[in-house]
């Protein structure tokens, strides 16, 4: 079975805790992977307005993976699923950080790619602005 490791928003703003940064990078030293990272451009998506919050501005991904790719908002970028796509994986294996928003969007849009995402719940966290989910 061929898999691939989407490690999503492991990055310096979210506070990952370093079980997950560990885990995720011992599971990317072993396959396929690649990583998302939140960038924050008003213009692209209003979280300052909407939410009075925002990511950071120049990150990188905690977890050193194949392929990086930067998006601005809960949704991956397009180019990311087009990689996915050429690669085919059998199944996608999703981890990382804002279970509740940013993994569900990916799954979602894997999903909807015609892609098998497989949640990693070991290896995930909710949103590191509102840990109490009220968000």
């Amino acid at each position: 079975m061929k898999q691939i490791l989407l490690v999503v928003d492991v990055q310096p703003h979210f506070s990952p805790p370093d079980w997950l940064v560990d885990g995720a990078q011992s599971l990317a030293r072993g396959m396929g992977s690649v990583a998302t990272v939140e960038l924050h451009d008003e213009e692209k998506v209003p979280f300052q307005k909407q939410l009075g919050w925002v990511p950071g501005r120049d990150e990188k991904s905690l977890v050193e993976t194949d392929v990086t790719f930067i998006k601005h908002g809960y949704l991956p970028p397009q180019e990311m699923l087009d990689h996915l796509r050429k690669i085919n994986p059998d199944r996608v294996l999703v981890c990382g950080i804002q279970t509740d928003t940013c993994l569900l969007a990916a799954g979602f849009a894997l999903f909807d790619a015609g892609m098998q995402p497989t949640l990693l719940a070991s290896l995930t966290r909710g949103s590191s602005i509102d840990r109490t989910g009220e968000l």
